[in-house]
């Protein structure tokens, strides 16, 4: 069963975006390649164990088994050396990315307080967003009361669209709330 966004991106996001940029071949409108989901823990530093919390809450969110970061260099001032978990990130693709877009723009960024939108200032000049999310506890598969400390994570939506202006009629296409 294919996804529900990505049989949308076939039947209506490609036409609408091909007459809005004067595509001449269907496979110059941009796509959605991956998404990264990653989760920075400063302080596993002091207490190892919150990676795996960081470890469970991705693999309940994604449905995917994370990847555990390594840090690659040492340093004094952080009390950080090589070889220390600092950290875990899933890249998501296909019909679980789409999956999870679809989750993520319906269900998850709603229920963050007072929102007004997400920012369009994130996008890197060659079509990438980046979406920095301060509570995981948006997303109804983290429960509530299983929950040590609060974690951020950010998720970075890699296209294959060439400017910033194309990645972001993209991701207005799939849903993605942006601020006006």
């Amino acid at each position: 069963m294919t996804a529900r966004l990505y049989t949308s991106y076939k039947e209506q996001i490609v036409p609408k975006m091909t007459e809005q940029f004067g595509y001449k071949n269907i496979n110059a409108v941009p796509k959605l390649e991956k998404i990264v989901i990653n989760m920075g823990l400063g302080e596993a530093i002091q207490n190892p164990k919150v990676v795996d919390s960081a470890v469970n809450e991705i693999r309940a969110i994604t449905g995917q088994a994370p990847v555990v970061t390594i840090a690659k260099k040492s340093i004094a001032q952080f009390k950080l050396r090589e070889g220390m978990k600092i950290g875990a990130k899933v890249t998501l693709r296909r019909d679980q990315m789409y999956e999870f877009l679809d989750r993520l723009v319906n269900i998850a960024l709603p229920r963050v307080r007072d929102f007004k939108g997400v920012s369009t200032k994130a996008f890197d000049g060659r079509g990438n967003y980046t979406l920095g999310v301060r509570e995981e506890i948006i997303f109804p598969e983290i429960e509530y009361d299983k929950i040590d400390r609060i974690k951020g994570l950010n998720i970075s939506f890699v296209t294959t669209a060439k400017t910033d202006e194309e990645s972001r009629a993209l991701l207005k296409n799939f849903g993605m709330p942006f601020r006006h």
